[in-house]
């Protein structure tokens, strides 16, 4: 969702009184409602992988009132298609991919080539059928706006201290295992970082608690566990206050990528290539292993070394001295 904002830019650049709402699961809205490109959210309560074939029909036929023009479909699937077809919507752009001609009537075909990220890739959608994707140029990168009010009202409710510039650190990911940095070196991270002088805050959900206090417990001090205490709200506004974010390739990482300056984007079975942090200042750390990318969830080896092998210095240095050509260049993708 965070990555179709550089779609949304294009769009409202291109017409800029144009009225542009997002479809999207329950929690989208507390994101959209960030993005300034977006008028409206939709909520679509259908649960990922559910054909849910009556709630699309229904939804469809209920935004047959608003008189769409396009629908723009980030998904390649069919079951994506089918609530802006129901809503008659008269053009349909998206990507070629599972079989839906008809139901989606401007179809595209995706130049991999040329767009080698996804967020390329979604931002190309506002061009015209027939133009070159090299014509996109360079996109827009999204950027999430600050509650103030509500940023200022969490640190007085978690009793926060800003006297230390704070690095925050997201140890989890959904995905699966294989696209975990291991906890125990994030919170060797967090000891030697506080020896430093910095705070670190951590980000993630229940299911990162575990990994939460296992930070906690290399450094009690001077760190602050946030996981399944936020919302995404709350974790976009505390995140404004971090100077630095140390992710996994997750959502977090692309929400810490539109509020934070700098960004340290760890890549094990996935390409940093694909889907890195967009933003002015991030550092990519991939070790590009003969077995990388395996796109999987568990490492099929069952070992995870193109994580685990990455230095615990080698982070710390990246968040320590963003601009140290020796660590970029260690890690560049081939």
């Amino acid at each position: 969702m965070i990555m179709a904002q550089s779609l949304f830019k294009a769009l409202k650049r291109r017409a800029p009184d144009c009225i542009l709402d997002v479809l999207g699961p329950p929690w989208a809205p507390a994101l959209l409602e960030r993005m300034p490109e977006v008028d409206h959210a939709i909520v679509a309560d259908i649960a990922h992988g559910e054909l849910g074939l009556g709630k699309r029909w229904r939804l469809g036929k209920q935004l047959r009132r608003s008189g769409y023009q396009q629908a723009f479909l980030m998904s390649r699937s069919l079951k994506s298609a089918l609530i802006p077809w129901f809503a008659r919507i008269p053009r349909r752009t998206g990507y070629r991919g599972e079989p839906r001609r008809g139901i989606v009537n401007d179809m595209r075909t995706l130049d991999k080539t040329a767009l080698k990220r996804k967020a390329e890739r979604y931002a190309a959608l506002a061009l015209a059928p027939d133009a070159a994707a090299a014509a996109m140029g360079t996109i827009e990168h999204p950027k999430l706006t600050i509650d103030t009010a509500n940023r200022d009202a969490l640190v007085r409710r978690f009793e926060l201290s800003l006297q230390r510039p704070v690095i925050a650190l997201a140890p989890g990911a959904a995905h699966g295992p294989a696209k975990r940095w291991p906890a125990g070196h994030y919170a060797k991270l967090a000891h030697t970082l506080v020896q430093r002088g910095f705070a670190c805050w951590i980000f993630g959900g229940k299911v990162d608690a575990q990994a939460g206090r296992e930070i906690m417990r290399a450094a009690p001090e001077h760190c602050v566990d946030f996981c399944g205490k936020t919302g995404l709200a709350d974790v976009i506004d505390l995140m404004s206050l971090a100077q630095t974010a140390v992710c996994n390739d997750t959502g977090l990482m692309h929400m810490a990528a539109a509020v934070v300056p700098h960004v340290v984007a760890l890549y094990g079975s996935t390409h940093p290539e694909y889907a890195p942090p967009l933003c002015d200042n991030p550092v990519s750390l991939w070790l590009g292993l003969a077995c990388s990318p395996c796109n999987e969830k568990v490492c099929p080896l069952g070992h995870t070394f193109c994580l685990r092998d990455i230095p615990v210095a080698d982070v710390v240095r990246a968040c320590t001295a963003p601009q140290d050509t020796a660590i970029v260049a260690r890690y560049k993708p081939a």
